[in-house]
C-alpha cells in the first residue's frame, strides 16, 4: 500500500451508509470499551453486530453483548466461552432486562471464531486486539473486503507485505492517534509535496531520566503513564519507547514514505498528535486533548467526523506546548525499530515478538526495565537475515514464535 493508496481523501473512502454496522474485536480492552462508548452515544450512526474478546473478562463481555444486543460474540479462549454464555443468560433473565425480541447472541469460541467475525458482513471492523494475536483477524477482514479501522499496529508491522498486499486503496483506516493525525494532515497537500512525517511521543513516565536511573524502574512505575490510559503491554511499550518504534514502522508501511522521512519528537503534553511538514516550510498538525475517542470515532466514521466524540481544547485558557529531541542513548528502541525496518522481511516481526515476551517477563518481575530493549536488540542480532522473506502467515508466526522463545531463553538464563 502506497501513500496514494492510504485513506487520505474522501474520494478514496468506501461508500457511506446512513448507519454503519460495526464489528469490534478486543471489545473489553481500552480501545474496545471506548469504541462502545462512541456507539452508545451515537446510535443513529453505528450499530454493533458482533463483539470479540479474549475471554479474560467474561462479565464485561457479557454486559456489552446484552447492552448492544449483538447477534454474535467470539471468545478467543475456548475455556472461557461457557462463562461468557452463562453470564449472558443470567443478564437476559435477570431483573431489569428489557427484551428487544432478538434471540440471545450466538457464542463462538477459539481464535478462528474471532477471524470469522472479522470477515462478517459489515461496514467497519475495528481491530483493537492487543499484540501479534491480531494478525489473523486483520488478514481475515482485508480478504473479506471489509473496511479495517486498525488499532492493532502489530499486525501490520509483523505482517508487512502480507497485510499491505491484501489492502485495497482506502481499506485500512488508522486508529492510532498519531497515524490518524497523519492521515488527516496529509489531506493538506500532495504526496510529492511532503518533506517529512513527524510522530510525537509523550516521552512516557521516565522522560529525562538517564539510562542508569532506568535500571531500577518497577512495573508499577512503568504502568503509570502521565497522559494516556492504556493496557499493560502498550503502556509498558510507551515507557520504553518501543511503541514509538513500532509507530515509525507503521507510518512507513501505511503511507509509503521512506524511513528517512519519518521523524520522532518528544511532546510531553500529548496535545499535538503528530505533524506533516511540507516542502514550502509549512507544518500541518492536529491538536486535541489526549483522548482516544477522537481517533476511534474517526476510524469508525471515516472520512466523516462524529460530533462530540471527545472534548476539544479549551482555547480560553493559557497553555504551553513543548517539543524536545528524543534521547536515543537512554531510549534506543526507536533506533532499533528503524534498523529492523531497514532490514525488512521478518525483522520487524522479530522486534515485536521479542519485545512482547520481554514485557511479560518484566511485568512478572523477572527482568529489569532496561533488559527489555537490550534483549530485543540481542534477538534481532541473531535473526537469520538471509531468510527475511515470509510468504504465508505460518512463516510470520513461526518467526514470531522463534523470537519469543529466544527472548525468554536469554532472559531466563542470563
Amino acid at each position: 500500500m502506497t501513500a496514494t493508496q492510504a485513506p487520505l481523501t474522501p474520494g478514496e473512502a468506501p461508500p457511506r451508509t446512513p448507519r454503519r454496522d460495526v464489528v469490534i474485536l478486543g471489545s473489553t480492552g481500552s480501545i474496545g470499551t471506548q469504541a462502545l462508548d462512541i456507539v452508545r452515544r451515537n446510535p443513529d450512526r453505528f450499530r454493533v453486530i458482533a463483539l470479540a474478546a479474549g475471554g479474560g473478562n467474561a462479565g464485561l463481555l457479557a454486559r456489552q453483548a446484552v447492552e448492544f444486543d449483538v447477534p454474535a460474540v467470539a471468545v478467543a479462549d475456548e475455556a472461557a466461552a461457557p462463562a461468557v454464555a452463562e453470564a449472558i443468560r443470567e443478564l437476559r433473565t435477570g431483573p431489569g432486562f428489557t427484551s428487544s425480541g432478538a434471540p440471545a447472541p450466538e457464542i463462538l469460541a477459539g481464535v478462528e471464531a474471532v477471524c470469522h467475525l472479522a470477515a462478517r458482513d459489515c461496514d467497519v471492523v475495528l481491530n483493537g486486539v492487543t499484540g501479534a494475536a491480531g494478525l489473523r483477524a486483520t488478514l481475515a477482514a482485508l480478504e473479506a473486503g471489509r473496511t479495517l479501522a486498525l488499532a492493532n499496529k502489530e499486525s501490520l508491522i509483523i505482517g508487512g507485505p502480507l497485510v499491505t498486499s491484501r489492502a485495497k486503496p482506502g481499506q485500512i483506516v488508522p486508529v492510532d492517534s498519531e497515524h490518524s493525525t497523519l492521515a488527516q494532515c496529509l489531506r493538506a497537500g500532495a504526496h510529492s509535496e511532503v518533506k517529512r512525517l513527524v510522530l510525537t511521543a509523550s516521552g512516557g513516565p521516565f522522560r529525562g531520566w538517564p539510562r542508569a536511573r532506568l535500571e531500577s524502574v518497577t512495573p508499577e512505575q512503568a504502568l503509570a503513564h502521565p497522559t494516556w490510559k492504556m493496557g499493560p503491554l502498550v503502556t509498558t511499550n510507551s515507557a520504553t519507547l518501543v511503541n514509538k518504534g513500532l509507530e515509525v514502522i507503521e507510518a512507513h508501511l501505511l503511507f509509503g514514505f521512506g524511513l528517512d522521512k519519518v521523524d520522532v519528537v518528544v511532546h510531553p503534553q500529548s496535545v499535538v498528535h503528530s505533524m506533516v511538514e511540507y516542502c514550502d516550510g509549512a507544518t500541518v498538525l492536529m491538536a486535541s486533548p489526549p483522548d482516544m475517542r477522537t481517533p476511534i470515532a474517526l476510524g469508525l466514521a471515516w472520512p466523516d467526523r462524529v460530533a462530540g466524540a471527545a472534548p476539544g481544547c479549551d482555547w480560553t485558557k493559557a497553555a504551553s506546548w513543548t517539543f524536545e529531541p528524543l534521547d536515543n542513548d537512554a531510549f534506543p528502541a526507536v533506533a532499533l525499530a528503524r534498523e529492523a525496518a531497514r532490514t525488512g522481511g521478518t525483522a520487524p516481526a522479530v522486534y515485536n515478538g521479542a519485545n512482547e515476551a520481554c514485557v511479560a517477563d518484566f511485568l512478572a518481575g523477572s527482568i529489569s526495565f532496561t533488559r527489555i530493549v537490550d534483549t530485543v536488540a540481542r534477538v534481532l542480532s541473531e535473526h537469520d537475515t538471509s531468510r527475511t522473506g515470509a510468504t504465508t502467515i505460518e512463516d510470520v508466526l513461526a518467526v514470531d514464535g522463534w523470537a519469543r522463545a529466544r527472548a525468554r531463553e536469554l532472559t531466563r538464563h542470563a
